[in-house]
């Protein structure tokens, strides 16, 4: 038997197997309330202070369904063109967790609200893959285990563990694919664009913060491989929880050449959950995946069926708004974007930025300029994504509007944007505490002029020559003096004037 951490090269992984893939995304619903009762869904509380009887299951209490959490699974079951139930029951999930108060989770099972969809995915060099959707079922999130006194932050090895119920019976949408073959030695790129794909179209149907960092999208991977020599589907295993679209992608990489290494060794892979170590970019075993029988569904008792009218779910089709893909057509056409420059946007998470900071007045050529050169280099230097930095579109499309008035020239531009992120306020207020004005006063250019021609005759009998391409040197002089403050075309045009006296 091969140890688990053997791999075997990923080159030879796709030339002997085939992967094949299913994702289950759960997706925290950003609604007012719980699930099932009057709790705040707020992140970040102090713990165990989000709660009441229902969610934390005292005797007694009875649930009732949160009726914007409904709309919103049906508004993602529309989006990912899933059908939506006319009729569909929740089902108690039974098992034992600590951080799940009542030992079952409240979710749908057999009868989920949507379900035969698909979305098509785009991959970084423009070709699509369709990933059909088997599901997509309301469910309510468990609380949260903190194990204290470990090395790894997990149950073994700690000393003892805090429970925060704050999440429990917060609203969950189980996104479930069906299985996904075919993807070759793309699958970890497929898996990565398939879940940046849907984040950024809950982003857009405005139901989730998709906060990958704060447990709001949660992936599970699904991953198996399928020897080419007799195409039997192999055994699967789940990588629980993973919390970053690069993380996907180094998880399905790294369970293919695990599991292809087991396999290659003569051994048998277990079926069970795994947990992704971001540091080392490797999964660990968790426990033996259990079936559908070990949960013991049945019916919930205490909540009626759920069976939105034709009506209802026509009305909330109406509502959905402009789908990611769709949008970025549209700015394609309307921007002049070649394929390359729009996936260059797309990757880097600018084209919302860039949009912003276009309908805050700027054009979209000087919106790219800030947002795919400059900025980038401040967001690595800082250590935050494009997104976390410090600065607004509006104030990125007011530091333009600066520049094309001539109060700012773009060395002062970039000098403005540094105050803005270093926190010294709104640009104009940097522009006045920095002394960043455009010096357009032509007694002082002139003055400046005259005494940088005085001290380089030598250039200045170049230009009376008709040299004007010298001028340069001139100007660079006047700008050196003015600390970059001068206007410079204005000061070539007093440099040619002088020179032609």
């Amino acid at each position: 038997m091969t140890s688990v951490d053997e791999l075997m090269d990923y080159a030879e992984v796709v030339e002997r197997y085939d992967p094949v893939l299913g994702l289950e995304v759960h997706v925290e619903l950003h609604t007012d309330t719980k699930m099932f009762c009057g709790c705040a869904n707020a992140f970040g509380g102090e713990p165990n202070t989000n709660v009441c009887p229902v969610c934390l299951g005292l005797p007694g209490a009875l649930p009732v369904v949160n009726a914007t959490a409904i709309e919103s699974a049906i508004r993602i079951g529309l989006a990912l063109n899933c059908e939506i139930a006319e009729w569909c029951r929740f089902a108690r999930k039974n098992y034992f967790y600590p951080d799940m108060p009542k030992n079952f989770q409240t979710s749908q099972y057999d009868e989920p609200i949507a379900f035969n969809g698909w979305l098509d995915v785009a991959l970084d060099d423009g070709e699509v893959v369709r990933v059909e959707i088997e599901r997509a079922h309301m469910e309510e999130d468990t609380g949260k285990s903190l194990h204290v006194g470990g090395a790894t932050g997990r149950i073994h090895g700690a000393e003892h563990s805090l429970l925060d119920y704050n999440r429990a019976g917060v609203p969950l949408i189980e996104i479930v694919t069906k299985m996904i073959p075919g993807t070759g030695e793309r699958a970890p790129e497929v898996a990565r664009a398939y879940v940046t794909a849907l984040r950024d179209l809950l982003k857009a149907l405005d139901v989730s913060d998709v906060r990958m960092d704060q447990g709001s999208l949660r992936c599970d991977a699904n991953v198996s491989l399928s020897p080419k020599t007799t195409g039997e589907l192999g055994t699967r295993t789940e990588t629980k929880n993973v919390n970053s679209l690069r993380s996907v992608e180094r998880a399905v990489r790294f369970e293919m050449t695990r599991q292809a290494a087991v396999l290659a060794n003569g051994g048998s892979v277990t079926q069970e959950t795994r947990h992704f170590d971001e540091s080392t970019g490797s999964t660990s075993p968790g426990r033996k995946k259990e079936t559908a029988e070990d949960y013991r569904y049945f019916p919930e008792p205490d909540l009626v069926p759920v069976a939105p009218s034709r009506e209802w779910v026509e009305e909330l089709r109406g509502t959905l708004p402009e789908l990611p893909w769709e949008r970025r057509k549209r700015v394609q056409r309307e921007w002049g974007l070649t394929d390359p420059e729009l996936r260059d946007l797309v990757n880097t998470g600018a084209l919302d930025l860039v949009a912003a900071t276009v309908e805050a007045g700027a054009t979209s050529a000087e919106a790219r300029s800030w947002w795919v050169s400059y900025l980038p280099q401040q967001a690595n230097g800082r250590g935050v994504e494009l997104s976390g930095l410090a600065i607004t579109p509006a104030q990125v499309a007011r530091v333009v509007a600066m520049v094309n008035s001539g109060e700012l020239t773009n060395k002062m531009a970039r000098e403005v944007v540094v105050g803005v992120l270093d926190g010294e306020g709104e640009p104009d207020a940097v522009v006045e505490a920095r002394g960043l004005k455009v010096v357009s006063d032509d007694s002082a250019l002139e003055k400046a002029v005259d005494e940088a021609l005085a001290a380089q005759p030598d250039v200045a009998a170049k230009i009376r020559d008709g040299k004007v391409a010298a001028a340069g040197a001139i100007v660079g002089a006047v700008m050196k003096a003015t600390k970059g403050q001068a206007d410079a075309k204005r000061v070539r045009e007093l440099v040619i004037a002088r020179c032609s006296q």
